[in-house]
């Protein structure tokens, strides 16, 4: 066997230098960033506050209003205050007056008046009591069945208004509404002449009053 006996180029010592100061720059570094860590941080000191009196304000005295004399009103000082006129205007009614305004104005005057009559309220108006059918003429309220409306099988309805007096007959009668001219024909008959009504009273006196009926007929009634 034969030995490598080539050549080998040594590495510098300045690379090697260089790399130490690396590493210890490390080392180094790590210490400082972790040195906070392991030192005490420092506490704050307490805020420490006194307290500081403040100066009490003097009162201030006011002056008391001195009283005023009282002061008569005389006779020229009573007469009314009289405005120089724009426009100077002759008048034979002359009233006596000045133009000087007095400080206190004179006091009023008393007007006797006569005796207070006392008015007493109205009375309310008591209320309508309207009128209604009399039981004991209940069985003359439906009218006759037309003829005509029988033949044509028809029924029939009439509403009308009728004017009842103090007596309970009925006065007049309106038409409202009616099937055909011959079923109102017979039921104005009929309550002009038949009906009768217990008259409306106000306060228990009997008054005239309208009041609206209304009639049916029916077909199957009249056989």
């Amino acid at each position: 066997m034969h030995a490598d006996t080539r050549y080998h180029a040594k590495a510098p010592r300045s690379v090697s230098f260089g790399a130490a100061l690396a590493i210890n720059g490390a080392i180094i570094g790590g210490l400082i960033f972790s040195a906070p860590n392991f030192l005490p941080k420092p506490q704050p000191k307490p805020f420490e506050a006194t307290n500081v009196p403040l100066p009490q304000p003097v009162p201030i005295e006011l002056e008391k209003p001195k009283p005023q004399p009282e002061k008569t009103v005389t006779a020229t000082e009573a007469r009314p205050t009289i405005p120089d006129p724009v426009i100077p205007t002759t008048s034979e009614n002359r009233i006596e007056g000045t133009t000087v305004i007095p400080d206190i104005l004179p006091p009023p005057r008393t007007i006797e008046t006569g005796p207070t009559t006392v008015i007493d309220p109205p009375k309310p108006v008591p209320a309508l009591i309207g009128a209604s059918t009399d039981p004991r003429y209940a069985q003359d309220f439906q009218p006759e069945y037309p003829s005509q409306e029988i033949r044509a099988q028809r029924d029939g309805l009439v509403t009308l208004r009728v004017l009842i007096g103090t007596d309970g007959r009925v006065k007049a009668v309106e038409p409202v509404s009616a099937t055909s001219d011959a079923f109102f024909a017979v039921t104005k008959r009929q309550a002009l002449g038949k009906w009768r009504f217990r008259a409306a009273t106000r306060g228990g006196v009997a008054e005239e009053s309208w009041k609206v009926m209304t009639v049916r007929f029916r077909i199957e009634d009249a056989r």
